[in-house]
């Protein structure tokens, strides 16, 4: 499981070092690619393939499930820890999220996120401000 949040600076190249307590959870590759409210979604490769399978049984006929699918899969890209345990962020993927030289990895369960260091502020502001709501919205669901 995917837990914490670290700071960390992109290079020039736009490679960007994953924590050193999550390198061993992605050795065996690495997917990255456009995730949800505007950040990138990096997936273990075991559990993209799980992904993908569920992905695979949605209804090519509903228009959300081939928007999501576009969404995850057109812009996904493996890459590799590289001796340094970085990755390099393609570019059209660090337009996508507005990502600059300052970046959040964030740990949520099964996937890291990295944001932009001023989005992820702005988003974790508003969730705080929110956390009740979102809480009772949630207890519905057993949470």
């Amino acid at each position: 499981m995917f837990i914490g949040e670290y700071q960390h600076h992109l290079d020039q190249k736009g490679r960007m070092a994953i924590p050193a307590k999550f390198r061993k959870q992605l050795q065996d590759g690495i997917v990255v690619t456009r995730g949800i409210d505007a950040c990138l979604f990096v997936f273990a490769k075991a559990e993209w393939d799980k992904l993908a399978e569920k992905m695979s049984s949605l209804p090519l006929t509903q228009a959300n499930s081939r928007a999501f699918s576009r969404l995850l899969f057109a812009g996904a890209h493996d890459v590799e820890l590289d001796v340094q345990g970085r990755i390099l962020l393609p570019d059209h993927l660090r337009r996508y999220a507005g990502i600059g030289k300052k970046a959040i990895v964030a740990g949520v369960f099964n996937r890291l996120e990295i944001w932009d260091e001023a989005k992820w502020k702005e988003y974790q502001t508003k969730t705080e401000r929110e956390s009740e709501d979102i809480a009772e919205r949630l207890m519905g669901a057993g949470i």
